[in-house]
């Protein structure tokens, strides 16, 4: 297939027909340095100038957008990729199977139980909400299955609302509870309670962070009545877990500053002072390291997944009484080259010996393998369909052998997997979609590259013939954030772009945790040019060794991986011929001021520390900004719903790469109404990958009109 430069449709929404924009914004000194800031105006979505520059920025998009022919086509493509079913593994209780499933034709998913081999629809969002702007947050069956807390929320904000339904009618029989933000719900036995974690309403919180706190809550009673259980006088940017065993005798309750990867953990015996009132005596300090518990009902030891003294991961087991991690003893050891990522137990009669199943990645492709629960010596590896990730583990949280999880890769849709310890069979599960085939003319291979320090990053892949057989339009993305791996998982907008002849490659740079809490460590705070280094090395590695075109290399990046995409087209402007940046992060001398920026200081730093400052100031993209540099094509897309980042960082980008830039590139803001930074109907994520992927193809000359990969 021959490959031709992108082809006018239309007139181009270059920079001589943009908005105008006054720099009015202040000049402030912060530590000693001087620090513009002329858009901070458009910080306000409300003031009439920002409405007005909005809309005419709008109409600068549709102009941009005629010239995409393949958008429509893309759209169609889009919208059958993301027609699976997209079920998730169960939660089994009281003889039921519990899970989120999304019916042929349905925009959102739905909470199912499925029970005697049937399946019926709990909540359906959409009988509720038509618009399709109401999602799932978060759910959480009573052990017993007679009862399941929901959680769904609006227009994107991700601001919660708690229901309790009945399992049996389907009715609400406690709440609205609000205030509760992807809360964790921790039920005590007979469904009469549960601990969970709600935000003080403002008429309560000193300043403009709205703290949370722990409480229990006696189901069929208001939410003003809840007993506060833990929180009081710790720092307002606090994030809580609560956990309960099935038999109701420990609560344990964990706290970390924003997202922090280190949590302080608490534990109380709660048949010795009743549920309102639990004596809580710290388990583990938050120095220490990362520790998430697998509570099982008995008095044994308590089950851990922990960094504490393995950055990589290892399970232990505690006495209940434990004060210090020396009392641990560590049953799976920490594995080289590996990350350790969840387990679950498997206790069940059938068995010969209770079994521990582990998930690890191993330079971020799944593992799945099972080890004797006594001793921690391997027993089986369970075969997987491909080079994957394996998700959403779960098992019985009574004795059992049987395992669910989630499974997917780069070109193949999530598939709920059942495995059967005793007959070591491993199946899809009936009550999930129906598996699908891996998508053909896409293979995906992972190359080594390496740093400018010498670091070795890994990268995927996805390419027609899985090698440089001849420079090619290319993508390239990444995230490098808050320790996120990113690991293979069905990629769509991929899909059409490989199958057309093009390169889609994701790199898998320091930030993340691809490589363990060193790996993340190494790309945070102060250390945050080593996640752009990386990414640096990873489209260099594509262009030197013959994957990509020169002149035909794009970028895209999501949230945190908008920070990276956008720091890539400051820092290195001439190497990328389009750049994309979804809900990105871009100034970074006031992110904290906006969204839940003052929950990320941990990984980013604060501007009010002068060390932390100057590091920031350095590589934030809005500040990085230069008049008179002549930048690739560039599309900002946001979302108004969103509350984790806030949309004025895109909105004072765009003014001001359309006043420094030259040439005759387009810089277009997509804004998009009633959606936030995550979940979504299936149409709207269709949509935005359809437009993100034809601006892409578009400037870098790639027509997807047809697939027919060379």
């Amino acid at each position: 297939m021959t490959q031709s430069p992108p082809r006018d449709a239309g007139p181009a929404a270059d920079r001589n027909t943009c908005p105008p924009a006054p720099r009015s914004g202040p000049e402030e000194i912060l530590h000693g340095r001087r620090v513009a800031d002329p858009y901070r105006w458009l910080e306000d979505a409300r003031d009439p100038a920002t409405i007005a520059w909005s809309a005419a920025q709008e109409r600068l998009l549709a102009q941009e957008e005629a010239r995409w022919p393949a958008r429509d086509e893309l759209l169609t493509r889009m919208t059958a990729l993301l027609a699976g079913g997209g079920a998730r593994p169960p939660v089994a209780r009281g003889g039921r199977e519990f899970h989120l499933c999304r019916r042929p034709g349905r925009e959102l998913a739905a909470l199912a139980v499925r029970e005697s081999g049937r399946t019926r629809i709990l909540l359906d969002p959409l009988e509720a909400d038509p618009s399709g702007t109401t999602v799932f947050e978060a759910w959480e069956p009573s052990w017993e299955g007679g009862l399941v807390a929901v959680q769904l929320s609006s227009g994107g904000t991700e601001h919660s609302v708690l229901r309790v339904l009945d399992t049996e009618t389907g009715e609400t029989v406690d709440g609205p509870v609000d205030r509760v933000r992807r809360s964790p719900v921790a039920w005590l036995p007979g469904g009469r309670a549960f601990y969970y974690v709600r935000r003080l309403a403002p008429a309560h919180a000193a300043g403009e962070v709205l703290p949370r706190r722990v409480y229990l809550h006696q189901v069929g009673t208001p939410a003003h009545q809840d007993v506060e259980i833990f929180g009081a006088g710790r720092s307002d940017t606090q994030y809580y877990t609560v956990a309960t065993a099935p038999d109701g005798r420990i609560l344990v309750v964990g706290a970390s500053e924003g997202t922090s990867p280190r949590t302080g953990l608490w534990t109380a015996d709660l048949t010795a002072t009743g549920p309102d009132r639990p004596d809580l005596r710290r388990f583990q300090y938050e120095d220490d390291g990362h520790t998430a518990v697998r509570l099982r009902p008995g008095e044994g030891p308590l089950l851990l997944r922990t960094t504490v003294g393995a950055p990589r991961g290892r399970i232990a087991a505690a006495p209940r009484g434990a004060k210090d991690p020396a009392q641990w003893r560590t049953l799976v050891a920490e594995q080289p080259g590996t990350v350790l990522q969840d387990f679950a137990v498997l206790d069940g009669p059938a068995l010969d010996r209770p079994l521990l199943a582990v998930v690890r990645t191993r330079h971020a492709v799944g593992e799945l393998t099972l080890h004797d629960a006594r001793t921690g010596s391997h027993a089986r590896t369970v075969p997987l369909p491909g080079r994957g990730t394996v998700t959403q583990l779960t098992a019985h949280h009574e004795a059992g052998h049987e395992l669910w999880f989630a499974y997917s890769d780069h070109i193949t849709p999530t598939v709920v997997l059942h495995y059967d310890a005793v007959t070591g069979q491993l199946r899809p599960w009936p009550g999930g979609s129906p598996a699908v085939d891996p998508v053909d003319g896409v293979i995906v291979t992972q190359e080594t590259v390496r740093s400018r320090d010498g670091t070795q990053v890994r990268m995927f892949v996805m390419s027609p013939t899985g090698r440089p057989d001849r420079p090619r339009p290319a993508v390239v993305t990444g995230y490098g954030g808050f320790g996120a791996s990113m690991t293979p998982g069905f990629t769509p907008q991929a899909i059409p772009w490989v199958r057309a002849g093009g390169v889609y490659a994701v790199a898998c740079v320091r930030g993340g945790g691809e490589e363990g809490e060193e790996w993340h460590s190494a790309g945070r705070r102060e250390h945050k040019r080593n996640t752009f280094d990386d990414f640096d090395a990873a489209a260099d590695h594509l262009l030197r060794d013959g994957w990509a075109a020169p002149g035909r290399l794009g970028v895209l990046g999501s949230s945190n991986g908008g920070l990276l995409a956008a720091a890539a087209l400051t820092r290195r402007p001439e190497t990328y011929a389009a750049v994309v940046c979804v809900a990105p992060l871009l100034d970074m001398v006031r992110y904290e001021l906006s969204g839940m920026g003052a929950s990320w200081r941990d990984e980013y730093g604060s501007a009010a520390d002068p060390a932390q400052f100057a590091h920031l100031l350095s590589y934030s993209p809005y500040h990085q900004v230069r008049e008179g540099t002549r930048y690739p094509a560039v599309l900002l897309a946001v979302f108004d719903g969103d509350t984790r980042v806030d949309p004025a960082h895109a909105r004072k980008m765009c003014a001001a790469l359309q006043w420094a830039g030259t040439g005759d590139a387009p810089v277009v803001l997509r804004t998009e109404r009633d959606v936030g930074h995550s979940a979504r109907a299936s149409s709207r994520s269709a949509r935005l990958y359809a437009d993100v992927m034809a601006f892409l193809a578009h400037h870098l000359g790639l027509p997807l009109t047809g697939e027919t990969p060379t």
